[in-house]
């Protein structure tokens, strides 16, 4: 009997000593803290590592994680400024930097942040048109941001960021926005076509304006060129002319020219009635022709008058 009590004591005192022990080794994990309280009152704040503590009479209060902790906010039924009713729902990003403030601070921060976010978020929208908020997304982020981080402070709470995870929109809004859509594309479409073929009949009708332009410059310089050769043709005609008509002045002046001269035109004249013998059934006869001689004579007196004096 007297074993079994000796046994029972060892026994009590083993149990005590691992008591001890572990109420007074504690090993914090890194990026955490232990909030301590000694005798129901706050003693210190333990970081990392190992620490040891008076046994029964101080004791781990809170423990809190260091860490970048995110909350997921339910979704809520926020109006818009135009009156219209969306369901939103976000996440939430905070992070304990004072454990004394978020042990005493507040009962639950976590919840405190997610319901601060949800009353937030309603404010903000209720003062956000529809349109905006899908196209200021960021900017409502940045408030509901600003006005937490300044309500949580006193928590001991830095408030990292808030993202809105999705908006849903009544059906009747969906489909009246989808029919605005439809006709903003349609819009869209009408402008493009009309642009483009506003731009196809300016093509066209600057390319036939060129065309035009090109045919006058090319008619143009076709007249030009056509002007250019007449009046060299006129002026080479007109060197060949002078120079044959002084040729037969100096031929006229060499001993026999005269001579040569009245048997020339004598030939001509005779040649010429001929073809026109040829060309008429009927024919006028001049009374000279029997004077064949003299009218050759006549015609070249005239030459000699005609031509240049020494």
């Amino acid at each position: 009997m007297q074993l079994d009590i000796n046994t029972l004591l060892m026994a009590g005192f083993a149990l005590a000593v691992v008591i001890t022990i572990v109420k007074t080794a504690r090993i914090v994990p890194q990026r955490s803290n232990y909030v301590i309280e000694r005798l129901g009152k706050y003693s210190r704040t333990l970081d990392s590592g190992f620490h040891l503590l008076i046994p029964f009479i101080d004791k781990v209060a809170y423990v809190h994680s260091l860490k970048e902790e995110v909350i997921d906010v339910r979704r809520q039924t926020c109006v818009t400024k135009d009156n219209i009713q969306v369901g939103i729902d976000g996440i939430l990003y905070i992070q304990v930097i004072d454990p004394h403030k978020a042990s005493y601070g507040i009962s639950d921060y976590r919840y405190a942040a997610a319901q601060l976010a949800q009353t937030t978020m309603r404010s903000v929208i209720g003062q956000t048109d529809l349109d905006k908020t899908f196209e200021e997304r960021a900017k409502i982020n940045e408030e509901v941001v600003r006005a937490l981080d300044e309500a949580a402070a006193p928590w001991g709470v830095k408030v990292l960021r808030y993202e809105i995870a999705d908006i849903e929109l009544p059906i009747s809004i969906k489909d009246a926005l989808e029919q605005q859509m439809r006709a903003e594309r349609e819009r869209r479409a009408a402008i493009a076509k009309s642009e483009g073929e506003r731009q196809a009949m300016i093509n066209v009708s600057e390319g036939q304006k060129q065309e035009v332009i090109n045919l006058s410059e090319g008619d143009k310089m076709r007249q030009i060129n056509e002007a250019e050769g007449r009046a060299k043709e006129i002026e080479l005609i007109a060197i060949a002319t002078a120079e044959g008509i002084r040729k037969i002045a100096e031929a006229i002046n060499q001993p026999g020219g005269s001579e040569a001269v009245s048997l020339r035109v004598a030939e001509q004249y005779v040649k010429e009635f001929g073809n026109l013998a040829k060309t008429n059934n009927t024919m006028i006869v001049p009374a000279e022709l029997a004077n064949i001689g003299g009218a050759v004579a006549g015609l070249t007196e005239i030459l000699k008058v005609a031509q240049p004096k020494k």
